[in-house]
């Protein structure tokens, strides 16, 4: 499912326009860009939770030519499924 077709869902199952749904889904997405970004998880009961790990920097081996390589240290987005929604699947 595309970003389309998550909007005509939300239109559909909330009965409001494609319009007004694409701008709540604006607006849930930056919400909890904005969270991640500033370090806080973000909990939807039922659904999941989205948090940020970082990862230590590590040696790695470039598979072209088999030479070591350093692997910068970085924070990623991580989210994990809420039971209701891991029990669905």
């Amino acid at each position: 499912m595309n970003k389309t077709e998550l909007v005509e869902k939300i239109a559909a199952g909330a009965g409001i326009s494609k319009v007004d749904a694409k701008k709540a889904l604006d607006a849930a997405v930056a919400a909890v860009k904005e969270a991640l970004i500033a370090g806080d998880k973000v909990a939807l009961v039922g659904f999941g939770t989205f948090s940020v790990n970082e990862r230590p920097a590590r040696e790695g081996v470039n598979p072209a030519t088999g030479d070591k390589i350093q692997i910068a240290a970085k924070k990623v987005a991580k989210f994990k499924a809420g039971a209701e929604l891991a029990a669905a699947l």
